[in-house]
């Protein structure tokens, strides 16, 4: 299997800044094509059955109105005019394979839905790309139904304190790990242990770090994983 992910700097949300291009939208992937990144995007199905490109699950920080994602068809999210929300579809037409994909998948609701329409898509799609999620079933689901894509377990240390300390111990851990097979983990930048790495690379499993903001961490922590998730000062 070609683990393209340890080629070049992988980018967060396409090269943006929130102000005049926007992160997730279609002129912020064109700027990281430029450069060649690798590109990583997040995606959401809408009530519709579209899968869009956005990474919060409401549309308020991006848009100034909140609605759900899941909650609202395609039509209701992208009538406004401060930016378009793009179609799954739409990003592959324009990248169309001349860089590689990174797809975090994100969803609240049951695991199955959402996995099987984005490989209705992928199955048309000639480009390299490979899928990531906090979820450990979604990744599992993956390695169940398309064992030979490339798929990742993204983590951190789970300091919530709404959720139970078990949850968090097996979430932080990726207790997971062992049934879902990842070929990578990525995981926040400065919250994997050297204990962790070593044990992963132990494994041959690739790791990433989230989210290197300035070239002072890039510099810090780039021996420290297989490649780095990055954005602003790139």
């Amino acid at each position: 299997m070609n683990n393209f992910l340890r080629n070049t700097i992988i980018c967060h949300r396409g090269i943006h800044d929130n102000v005049k291009i926007y992160e997730n939208t279609l002129e912020a992937f064109k700027l990281a094509m430029e450069k060649k990144y690798i590109i990583e995007l997040d995606i959401h199905k809408t009530k519709d059955n579209k899968i869009v490109v956005f990474h919060d699950y409401n549309t308020q920080k991006i848009t100034g109105k909140n609605l759900l994602i899941e909650s609202s068809n395609y039509e209701e999210l992208n009538n406004q005019d401060k930016v378009h929300i793009p179609t799954l579809e739409e990003v592959l037409h324009l990248i169309n394979g001349s860089v590689p994909l990174l797809i975090e998948i994100k969803q609240k609701s049951r695991v199955g839905a959402l996995e099987k329409k984005l490989m209705s898509i992928l199955n048309e799609y000639h480009g390299e790309f490979a899928i990531q999620s906090f979820n450990p079933k979604t990744v599992y689901w993956f390695k169940k139904h398309y064992r030979n894509i490339l798929r990742g377990q993204l983590s951190y240390q789970y300091k919530d304190k709404k959720m139970n300390f078990i949850s968090k111990s097996i979430l932080k851990n990726m207790l997971f790990n062992s049934i879902t097979k990842p070929h990578f983990v990525s995981y926040k930048y400065d919250e994997l242990s050297p204990k962790q790495r070593k044990k992963l690379k132990e494994k041959h499993i690739t790791t990433l770090a989230w989210t290197i903001d300035n070239r002072e961490d890039y510099n810090k922590y780039i021996d420290n994983y297989d490649n780095l998730i990055c954005e602003k000062f790139i």
